[in-house]
């Protein structure tokens, strides 16, 4: 079992492929030689018994039986058969053979005789050793053709070297067929496993180039239908999923780096100032302390945000229940208007939706969006937040009158750490973290989010969640 397993899975179909044909033909050959064989010992006896029947016919007992006997027995006699006339005490009565090159008759056998001298015309047997094997016809001999009277048996006999001749060349033609059957088979067999294999090759030998760090490799197969097509491409996308996402990582890390950094940064600055003497003015001492105490913050709401990440795919992550959205964001402006500062803030409510959802999780949601919209939208600015039913689904919404976001940076700001060149500057800092956790959490509630915006115009973020428990129109 062992030695099976170590061989190639080429090697392995080719051998199960050509075990079965070999099983098949070798039946089919078999079936064939043996309805072959039934046909030669029908036909012979067929023969044998209308070449007699005249000859039979024509000399039926009408005066001395005994000499009747020997000239029917003298005339059912040729070069290829034999005849004997059976009393019924199975004693001889006449036999044909009277030249050299006649064939000897069998003995009369006891069990077969009986049978045709009870009425049964249609006893055949072969009988004699191997390599004289010969085929016995039993006719019962009648007074008259279809009658009662039943005066004996007329066994013929004819040798089987003839047939068995046949026989052979009929078998040894089978053999070779098979034969050559087989080696064509396998041939064809190793030459179709090895072509419909090589895609796999061609896969195996790209997972190890992946293995040693290229992600870049990928099978590549010419467009194709069939399973190992269709195992290609999804091994192709798998790996494209797999480098997007080690890419993601990579930048994610070197963008927390860069992110923990710059506060360290400046907190170790502040440090080094009081440690060289700073402390001993306590207006330089109280500016550098507040200094970093604001880096402490940005740093704590950093590690909270990297923590809200992390922790987003678990199954306990969201607890939902149902949220009127009515009062929910009617209770959240309040908050809304203490984060905007000199900005306004308005609302535009709509039907009377009761979602089933995590209000933490939305409040956070919407936290995060206007903390976005507040970062890009000047003083004096407006940012509005709504909700609204949309067919099987709800939408919550937050827009603003700021800035708008460059199109080249649209596909990217649900990215971690992710910084517009050109647009939706970051004013006042931020992690970047906000609206990636946004897109975390509206998934985790089996929903979407998505951004429309033209730079100078604003932008409208609008989180579509499955749709609420009852909707009441105003």
């Amino acid at each position: 079992m062992s030695r099976w397993r170590n061989l190639s899975l080429r090697v392995r179909l080719t051998l199960l492929y050509v075990g079965l044909l070999a099983l098949l033909l070798a039946t089919l050959g078999g079936a064939l030689y043996w309805d072959f064989q039934n046909f030669l010992l029908t036909s012979t006896a067929t023969r044998l018994r209308a070449q007699a029947k005249p000859v039979i016919d024509a000399l039926m007992t009408t005066g001395d039986q005994r000499a009747q006997a020997q000239t029917l027995a003298r005339n059912l006699t040729s070069r290829d058969t034999a005849a004997l006339i059976i009393a019924p005490d199975g004693s001889v009565i006449a036999s044909g053979k009277t030249l050299p090159e006649e064939p000897a008759p069998p003995p009369p056998d006891p069990a077969h005789y009986h049978r045709a001298l009870a009425g049964d015309n249609e006893v055949t047997y072969e009988t004699g050793p191997d390599d004289d094997r010969q085929l016995v016809m039993l006719i019962p001999w009648r007074s008259a053709p279809g009658g009662p009277d039943i005066l004996g048996v007329i066994q013929l006999s004819t040798p089987l070297a003839p047939i068995e001749r046949i026989l052979w060349r009929q078998k040894l033609a089978l053999g070779l067929g098979i034969m050559l059957t087989l080696l064509a088979a396998t041939a064809g067999g190793l030459w179709l496993t090895s072509s419909a294999l090589r895609p796999l090759s061609r896969m195996t030998d790209t997972c190890e180039r992946i293995a040693e760090g290229d992600l870049s490799q990928r099978v590549n197969l010419p467009e194709r239908g069939d399973e190992i097509g269709r195992l290609a491409s999804a091994f192709d996308h798998m790996v494209a999923r797999l480098e997007a996402a080690f890419q993601a990582q990579r930048r994610f890390v070197a963008n927390a780096a860069h992110e923990l950094r710059t506060p360290l940064t400046a907190i170790r600055g502040s440090l080094e100032v009081l440690m060289r003497g700073a402390q001993d003015d306590p207006a330089s001492a109280a500016r550098l302390t507040q200094g970093m105490y604001r880096e402490v913050v940005r740093l704590s709401r950093l590690s909270e945000q990297l923590l809200d990440l992390s922790r987003i795919g678990a199954p306990a992550a969201i607890h939902k229940q149902p949220v009127a959205l009515t009062s929910f964001f009617e209770a959240f402006l309040a908050q809304a208007q203490l984060l905007a500062r000199e900005r306004t803030v308005s609302l535009e409510p709509g039907p009377d939706i009761t979602l089933f959802a995590d209000p933490d999780a939305l409040t956070e949601m919407l936290f995060n969006l206007v903390d976005n919209a507040v970062q890009h939208t000047t003083e004096g600015g407006v940012i509005t937040l709504g909700w609204a039913a949309k067919g099987d689904t709800t939408e919550l919404w937050v827009a603003d009158d700021g800035e708008g976001i460059a199109p080249q940076d649209l596909p990217h700001i649900f990215e971690p750490f992710y910084r517009g060149d050109a647009s939706r500057s970051r004013r006042q800092g931020g992690s970047g973290l906000g609206l990636a956790l946004v897109q975390a959490l509206a998934q985790a509630h089996g929903g979407r989010i998505s951004v429309s915006s033209q730079p100078g115009q604003g932008a409208r973020v609008a989180i579509t969640l499955p749709a609420g428990m009852t909707v009441t129109p105003r």
